[in-house]
């Protein structure tokens, strides 16, 4: 059965911007209950554990079609949380670099408007779902926001990095104040395994 990622670092290291509450309901509950589900769903179908999560997503027409939604939503909660993990470090995170940093500049100007642009782009989502950072088919970046767990692998996007938008996410920490969630965000967003995918396809 898939398994929820090992983390690389502890829950507390992340106050004051994510207490340790938040991260551990977030981990342990919100992700597991997607995970759990999942799995349940999969085993209900015969499933035998063939592909990666990342390939399950586009083998979704091997499960009956009354399932597919289910497992669509679910494979997406895991996913997109599995990608906020890696978009969040308490200490030491990278900034872009390499081809990365080079695309972000002549994309947005420079890192301080991306992340502007960021923010005003996760301002505009209404109700629950994340923000991403992709590359798109055509070698561009580009800032998308997904509804409820979708997921930009579904339209052809690689996802680089996301924040999670789902009032699990912040609600205890800081009420209705998204904006000032995304702010304490950039305290602690990670470039590192967006560097890692971008520079390694843009070589």
């Amino acid at each position: 059965m898939y398994q929820l990622p090992k983390l690389s670092y502890l829950f507390q290291d992340f106050e004051p911007y994510i207490d340790t509450h938040t991260m551990g309901l977030h981990y342990y509950k919100h992700q597991q209950n997607y995970l759990n589900q999942l799995n349940t769903l999969l085993v209900k179908n015969n499933y035998n554990y063939q592909y990666s999560l990342e390939e399950l997503l586009f083998h979704i027409n091997d499960f009956p079609v009354a399932s597919r939604e289910d497992i669509l939503f679910n494979l997406g909660g895991v996913l997109n949380h599995n990608l906020y993990w890696k978009s969040i470090s308490p200490r030491l995170a990278e900034k872009p670099s390499g081809k990365l940093k080079g695309q972000i500049e002549t994309t947005f100007g420079n890192y301080e408007k991306f992340f502007e642009v960021f923010k005003g782009k996760a301002m505009q989502l209404k109700g629950a779902g994340y923000t991403f950072l992709v590359l798109k088919s055509t070698g561009q970046l580009d800032i998308v926001n997904t509804s409820n767990q979708d997921t930009p692998l579904l339209v052809g996007d690689i996802p680089l990095l996301n924040v999670d938008l789902w009032e699990h996410a912040y609600y205890l920490n800081y009420e209705n104040d998204k904006m000032k969630y995304l702010d304490n965000f950039g305290q602690i967003v990670d470039f590192a395994y967006a560097n890692k995918v971008f520079n390694s396809i843009m070589k």
